[in-house]
């Protein structure tokens, strides 16, 4: 039986730029850096996750993407069409604070929506746009 997800890829322009936004800008570690060839492998995580690791994979032709396939997620990434999230976080207002002192993007400051959260939208540097989420409603 499958017990849980371990690996999130995001499609990013470039590796190190993003390894340094994710780690400098967003708090990650990184988990594994590992090169074969063409081919690098990079995932970072959050320390309080540890079974989950994000991969940053480069939007290049390699051996899983044609240079058509690779172009169009580009687009797709670039136009804001890609992302994950949402990210979630104690404080709304305080991380999007933190945050956008360190350059982050923000799109959307934090806004309470009437389906429970405060949430704030922010993108990468590769332009993938992400939700940041405090859930207000009350746990059983």
């Amino acid at each position: 039986m499958i017990n849980r997800l371990s690996v999130v890829t995001i499609w990013v322009k470039d590796q190190n730029e993003a390894l340094r936004f994710y780690t400098e800008k967003l708090g990650f570690d990184i988990r594994a850096d590992v090169t074969n060839g063409d081919f690098r492998w990079l995932t970072v995580g959050l320390q309080h996750q540890p079974d989950l690791e994000i991969q940053l994979s480069a939007l290049t032709a390699s051996h899983a993407l044609s240079q058509e396939e690779a172009d169009h997620l580009l687009k797709l990434v670039e136009t804001g069409k890609m992302g994950v999230g949402p990210w979630k976080t104690d404080d709304c207002q305080q991380t999007y604070e933190t945050l956008k002192a360190k350059g982050v993007e923000f799109l959307q400051p934090p806004t309470d929506r009437p389906y429970g959260i405060i949430e704030a939208v922010f993108k990468d540097n590769s332009g993938n746009i992400m939700v940041l989420a405090q859930d207000k409603r009350k746990r059983a």
